[in-house]
């Protein structure tokens, strides 16, 4: 998987870094904070919302069990409609599909939909490199485009800019790009939709090719749906004559009755609406109706690596709707940049070191993004377990272990930087395995109790830095069980 922001440190020193800037901590807070209490009322509305959690996390894992009888109905299904269907294992392939398929056309501009999947293969400078000129037309995305900046959030890429920063980027790039920004244009919010709808409507008038992703491609009919906000992706799914989707292949979904579960869930844990204003779907091509001509990229790129995790396949559940990334304390501190991702947050501090592997020093580091409280869990309309990922994932970098990589079954090293907590894992494993020994050493912690020291020696300084060392009790627990027989009183 490419799409590792170049130059990017391990999660540590990119948040330290990041902690510092009170800017881009007052932006994360206020929108974070804004975003989960809506979203809280809008589920709140719904007394079946358990109930559709559950259906969503069951019909992902069915998919998932049977993904390879999925793809090959989708295929044939989109075929039938007049579809031309491709397949890419990685990055680089996906790519030269899309900028073959573009050069196809004769055409040097393509406007796009917000896509994680064309994101994460970093499409746009791949096109780039071919004399291909790819428009995001999102108005995050075209935010984050214009200032050459880098998106750091899946719903609203922009998050980490307020009005004022966004307006500063309009007045400055728009030109170059394209219609130039009103004069005196002000950072109200209507003056800067209108500046970025002026700018982006000779965009679609113009354009003959669109590039999309999906959020789910309905096997039975080969129906994509995209889900949006502002009305850009119906424009770039209709007025151009050609239409390049590229789809990760874990989004599929069996049939359309399992599609309505999640237009249930997804709008209301994303943009805390009951249903998105823009549900546009297509199966196909239809003469005089829509784009001529229509080509699907299914994208593997570590996916079937990931699924082959027993533990760690549940993550491939995801319908990115970051209800994750604004209840956690990690993300709602460090930002988006951090990871070094366009997956941040808690669902890409595992997501991304399954698709790329632990191998990188920053792959190695995001697993250990997180507090482990536990709260993205609770959000998540599909029921992926974060934490527990996250401890799998731990386990692997420090210990190493059997993997699936590139589709063959490999034996991880443990990742450098980690012997002392390998020998402490191995210490404390041997003394769950000797309960005598284990006994005599909550006796002797406790009766040194007042000899401890407030913060760790070596390398658990860095543990201890920045959280309390826990007090050790005046008793083992189970002295004090034996001694009061479960709380109950009295000597055994």
């Amino acid at each position: 998987m490419s799409g590792t922001f170049v130059g990017m440190p391990a999660f540590p020193v990119a948040a330290r870094e990041a902690v510092g800037d009170r800017t881009l901590r007052g932006n994360l807070r206020h929108a974070t904070r804004t975003i989960r209490d809506k979203r809280a009322r809008a589920v709140a509305e719904l007394d079946d919302w358990a109930a559709l959690r559950e259906a969503g996390k069951q019909i992902k894992d069915h998919t998932l069990r049977h993904l390879d009888r999925y793809l090959v109905q989708v295929e044939e299904a989109v075929t039938a409609a007049g579809g031309t269907v491709h397949w890419a294992a990685d990055a680089d392939e996906a790519n030269e599909i899309v900028a073959r398929l573009v050069e196809e056309t004769g055409e040097r501009e393509v406007v796009k939909v917000k896509s994680m999947a064309t994101q994460e293969i970093a499409l746009n400078e791949a096109l780039e490199a071919r004399g291909i000129h790819a428009y995001e037309t999102d108005l995050a995305e075209l935010i984050v485009q214009l200032g050459k900046d880098r998106p750091s959030h899946i719903l609203v890429p922009a998050i980490h800019r307020n009005r004022g920063e966004i307006r500063d980027v309009f007045r400055s790039e728009m030109s170059e790009w394209g219609r130039p920004a009103p004069e005196n244009l002000t950072d109200t919010p209507a003056e800067l939709a209108e500046a970025a709808r002026l700018h982006l409507r000779e965009k679609f008038l113009r354009a003959r090719v669109g590039i999309s992703g999906a959020n789910f491609v309905v096997a039975e009919t080969g129906t994509l749906v995209v889900v949006e906000s502002e009305g850009n992706g119906r424009m770039c799914l209709t007025l151009p004559e050609t239409l390049i989707s590229v789809v990760g292949i874990e989004k599929i979904v069996p049939t359309w009755r399992d599609l309505e579960v999640f237009l249930q869930t997804l709008p209301r844990s994303s943009t805390a609406e009951r249903m998105n204003p823009y549900t546009s779907m297509w199966t196909g091509t239809t003469d005089e109706d829509g784009p001529g001509t229509f080509h699907l990229v299914l994208l593997d790129n570590g996916r079937t690596d990931t699924l082959a995790d027993e533990v760690g396949r549940q993550a491939l559940r995801c319908i990115r709707c970051s209800a994750c990334l604004n209840v956690c304390p990690v993300y709602e501190r460090a930002g988006g940049h951090a990871y070094g991702s366009v997956y941040p947050g808690p669902i890409g501090a595992i997501l991304s070191p399954q698709l790329r592997g632990t191998g990188s020093e920053i792959d190695a580091s995001l697993p250990y993004a997180s507090s482990l409280c536990g709260a993205c869990y609770e959000v998540c309309p599909v029921a992926i377990d974060i934490p527990e990922v996250l401890v799998h994932l731990r386990e692997r970098v420090v210990q190493g272990g059997p993997a699936v990589r590139h589709g063959n079954r490999v034996v991880l090293k443990p990742a450098k930087g980690h012997a002392a907590e390998r020998a402490a894992m191995r210490a404390a494993q041997w003394a769950f395995t000797h309960p005598g020994a284990l006994r005599a050493g909550q006796r002797l912690a406790s009766r040194t109790r007042r000899l401890h020291p407030r913060t760790l020696p070596g390398p658990g300084r860095a543990w201890s830095g920045s959280r309390d060392l826990p007090a050790v009790p005046a008793e083992p627990f189970r002295d004090w069980w034996q001694r009061t027989r479960g709380g109950k009183g009295g000597a055994k």
